[in-house]
């Protein structure tokens, strides 16, 4: 099985062709996959392309722990690069990625290597997101968690996020709350959390928790979603660069909530997997 491997800010993700595969991946084989000791080591996986009915590529998402994404930022920049790379689309023209989450459309720049990605729109309503026990939209809600009182803001652009309103913000807090606000009852699909300081205007800074995978060093669509209630909530403007362990994106939050997004990836390796990562006891999940 051929894969590549690159990673956006530090968030990394493995490339599987379906043609390479030869099937759809199971649970098992992502965990195999991903894990840092027994397999090559990632965050994710992403599978593709295949024909897309709604989009010029389809797209499937996997996290470590075998579950399914619906959209992923950095995923998404990454699936941009390897198509350039592999010359399945030209630089400075649009086009369009189906995934669980929704199309999007997403583009490479020629002259910096930078990619755009149109993530979809914002929603901060409780039955889009899921969030159950409120109606309307989510935000400013209290939440208690290991005996500390917290002010979250829950939103979905594709996938659930709870963005959790703080002063200060550190590695440890996302290590300490995160895994309890992901699996939270009032997150029927569980959710990706992050923790968010505002800076000024057109900055924030967060730390990230991502569902499925844990600590992470990025996320795109953590970004879009803590930008997109930043400017809701009224402390931040169109403009949002936000600050991230992995480093910095450009996130654009339109009028209307649409997000579009513009940052790296960098290609790391390329080669084929040995048939004896299926063998052996599997890893602890």
């Amino acid at each position: 099985m051929q894969f590549h491997k690159y990673h956006g800010l530090g968030n990394d993700y493995i490339v599987i062709d379906p043609a390479d595969a030869g099937e759809v991946l199971s649970a098992d084989q992502v965990r195999r996959i991903c894990h840092r000791n027994y397999g090559m080591g990632s965050d994710g996986i992403l599978f593709g392309p295949f024909a897309g009915s709604r989009g010029d590529f389809g797209l499937r998402i996997f996290n470590p722990d075998g579950s399914e994404a619906e959209k992923s930022g950095n995923g998404l920049r990454i699936f941009a690069r390897y198509l350039w790379d592999m010359g399945l689309v030209d630089a400075d023209a649009p086009f369009a990625i189906d995934t669980k989450g929704g199309v999007v459309h997403a583009m490479v720049h020629g002259a910096d290597g930078l990619i755009t990605v149109d993530m979809g729109t914002v929603s901060f309503e409780a039955a889009d997101i899921p969030v159950t026990g409120i109606t309307g939209e989510v935000l400013n809600q209290p939440v208690c968690v290991k005996g500390r009182d917290l002010v979250y803001c829950g939103a979905t652009i594709g996938n659930p996020h709870c963005v959790v309103l703080c002063d200060e913000i550190s590695d440890q807090m996302a290590l300490e709350l995160g895994s309890s606000l992901e699996n939270d009852p009032r997150f029927p699909n569980r959710t990706n959390v992050q923790f968010m300081k505002v800076i000024d205007r057109n900055t924030i800074a967060i730390e990230i928790w991502e569902r499925g995978a844990g600590y992470t060093l990025a996320s795109g669509s953590s970004a879009s979603a803590s930008a997109a209630v930043a400017r809701r909530i009224g402390v931040c403007d169109q403009s949002i660069i936000v600050h991230m362990p992995g480093g910095t994106l450009d996130i654009t939050v339109k009028d209307d909530y649409s997000i579009r997004l513009t940052g790296p990836a960098a290609k790391i390796a390329m080669g084929t997997l040995s048939t004896e990562v299926w063998s052996g006891t599997p890893p602890e999940e």
